[in-house]
């Protein structure tokens, strides 16, 4: 099978910004069966179909991103160092939304957050401030995290 081939887009600062190029082509088996989280029951020992992962993971494709995350600031909210983020920059902002932003010439992920008139980025880790925005930041929501991608933790 013919892998998705992804593009980097931008990898200056740090940052790695990636574009799919291709979103018909990421196959995986699937099985209807739903995996127990609590007691274990058997499972159907039978391929259903194939998903498609973009069409699982990408509601619009041409406006899609990854962006793979550096540091610890939104730990609690399982986004850890390393994870992959899908980012869509069509889905509009809401208060909670986590978002990725450009701010001070970088990259942020951080969780939207209004109150009192006042809009903040707020992390998920109580060793960050939240960050009070204000017109002379020039920050730009850049796009709303969709999904997030990352290899479990081995105990």
């Amino acid at each position: 099978m013919k892998q998705t081939p992804i593009i980097s887009i931008n990898r200056s600062e740090g940052h790695e910004l990636y574009k799919i190029e291709n979103f018909n082509e990421m196959q995986v088996p699937y099985y209807a069966s739903c995996i127990s989280a609590g007691f274990p029951s058997l499972a159907d020992d039978y391929l259903d179909e194939r998903i498609n992962l973009n069409e699982f993971l990408v509601k619009n494709p041409t406006s899609t991103f990854m962006l793979r995350v550096r540091g610890e600031s939104m730990k609690d909210a399982n986004i850890k160092d390393g994870a992959i983020l899908i980012i869509d920059r069509l889905l509009e902002p809401e208060d909670g939304s986590i978002a990725a932003c450009y701010l001070d010439n970088s990259f942020t992920v951080k969780t939207i957050r209004k109150r009192e008139g006042k809009l903040y980025l707020e992390p998920a880790n109580a060793a960050y401030p939240a960050i009070e925005v204000t017109e002379a930041m020039g920050m730009q929501v850049w796009g709303i995290v969709t999904f997030i991608i990352m290899k479990p933790e081995v105990q």
